[in-house]
């Protein structure tokens, strides 16, 4: 159910100089929320930032009892949002309209769940790896950063019986190079008859290569797009996405409603800015 909140800072977990995850005491929103959604949250109440901006459900908070009790967001401060996003202390105020957009479609047994993320892609991924403990699913994180320093939260997802395959552009840590690296070896050494569902979040370019390596393997994948949301509820067209359906006519969806997550076989990626 769409709601609607004033949510508080419940914290702010500085990860970096640019890295932090907020945590919003917003649990109508959270326990709505399904692995792929989407927040729309502006800091404050005032004019300044005009709009709301568009993140991915990082987490789903918890009390000891096991209620829940809000939502955090994975940022990198980059815009006037993110860096006011960055800098909030406890008890500070953002609105957060949400859940929003099409879901992830979780895996089931016996299929295996490759999760493809580079930098700041994470953020869709920690739902989706409890959604697949709780389906007894076996799981991979194939992660990639620009450095070991921007690879986080590796061991929250170990605790969820995540693998983890690495790639950093430095080569600080796991593979040298790009995230497709370790993805393509473990493609090649995959039995072709094996079950497996395939899912992305990240730059542009990566999304559309972990597409590419895919289907040159006979798989499908499930990509989560970044696109540049005015208003997420589809009145404003920001977010349009040029796709492939029946007949192979390329037309324009909304992100925030036919999306965020697609199936990257129907998206026009040279329709598609860099990311």
């Amino acid at each position: 159910m769409l709601a609607d909140v004033d949510a508080t800072v419940l914290s702010n977990t500085r990860l970096s100089s640019d890295y932090n995850v907020l945590g919003l005491a917003a649990p109508a929103v959270a326990a709505a929320a399904e692995p792929g959604q989407f927040v729309m949250v502006k800091p404050g109440f005032g004019d300044h930032p005009l709009l709301r901006r568009p993140f991915s459900v990082f987490e789903v908070i918890e009390d000891d009892a096991g209620r829940v009790t809000g939502l955090s967001l994975l940022n990198k401060r980059i815009g006037v949002t993110t860096r006011t996003l960055f800098g909030l202390e406890p008890g500070a105020a953002v609105r957060c309209l949400g859940p929003l957009g099409r879901p992830f479609t979780p895996a089931a047994p016996p299929e295996r769940a490759w999760m493809v993320a580079g930098g700041v892609g994470l953020a869709p991924f920690h739902t989706l790896a409890v959604a697949l403990r709780a389906r007894d699913v076996e799981s991979t994180l194939f992660y990639g950063a620009r450095s070991a320093a921007e690879l986080f939260h590796l061991d929250e997802f170990r605790r969820l019986g995540v693998r983890l395959q690495l790639a950093t552009d430095d080569g600080s840590r796991g593979d040298h190079g790009l995230v497709t690296t370790p993805l393509e070896r473990a493609l090649r050494r995959l039995a072709p008859a094996a079950p497996l569902r395939l899912y992305a979040c990240g730059p542009t370019p990566m999304m559309r290569a972990v597409t590419d390596l895919a289907h040159a393997h006979g798989r499908r994948t499930e990509v989560s797009l970044e696109q540049v949301m005015g208003c997420g509820l589809g009145g404003c067209y920001s977010c349009v996405v040029p796709v492939r359906r029946a007949g192979g006519v390329p037309h324009f969806v909304r992100s925030c409603l036919d999306g965020p997550v697609f199936d990257g076989r129907t998206v026009v990626w040279d329709g598609l800015g860099a990311g």
